[in-house]
């Protein structure tokens, strides 16, 4: 960075200054197709789902996943909801390759399922640029923003209304 910093001034020393704004850009434009992996090698993300949402670290491993610190397999019991977790892998083709921690709050099972999915599919991502393209085609990083619809008044649900009575 100070580098950069001291070729922009050598350039404005010499009246460069629309190619020093060039060459910073450029610079910090590559920054941005880089991984984003701290320095424990982990990536993070947050996904949502519903009233659901997951914090989801992903590090190199051997294919280890803890949910609210718990198994995947003793947290989420029913199948489907582990086939939904182990389908980001096989569309990365990396089963087996990375250990996955997540923490997530608020919902149930399906919709906490979902956030992780979310989560997990956008870390991927972060750690590994090169898997968006086809985690992306599959759909796999764009939000459900579907909700449950809210209740009206002078109804018995959001669209369920009372029984009509006529007499």
């Amino acid at each position: 960075m100070k580098e950069q910093l001291e070729k922009i001034r050598e350039m404005q020393d010499k009246k460069e200054l629309p190619d020093a704004k060039k060459e910073l850009s450029k610079n910090s434009g590559s920054d941005q197709s880089d991984s984003k992996i701290d320095p424990q090698g982990r990536s993070y993300a947050t996904g949502r789902r519903k009233d659901s949402t997951a914090r989801v670290w992903v590090k190199r491993g051997n294919g280890q996943m803890y949910i609210n610190g718990k198994v995947i397999n003793d947290y989420f019991s029913r199948p489907v909801l582990q086939m939904q977790l182990n389908h980001v892998f096989e569309i990365a083709n990396r089963e087996g390759q990375f250990d996955v921690m997540a923490t997530v709050k608020g919902g149930g099972l399906s919709g906490q399922a979902g956030a992780v999915k979310h989560g997990l599919s956008k870390a991927l991502c972060f750690f590994e640029p090169e898997l968006r393209k086809p985690l992306k085609a599959a759909g796999l990083l764009t939000r459900d923003s579907r909700t449950v619809e809210r209740k009206k008044y002078g109804r018995a649900k959001a669209r369920k209304s009372f029984q009509f009575s006529k007499r």
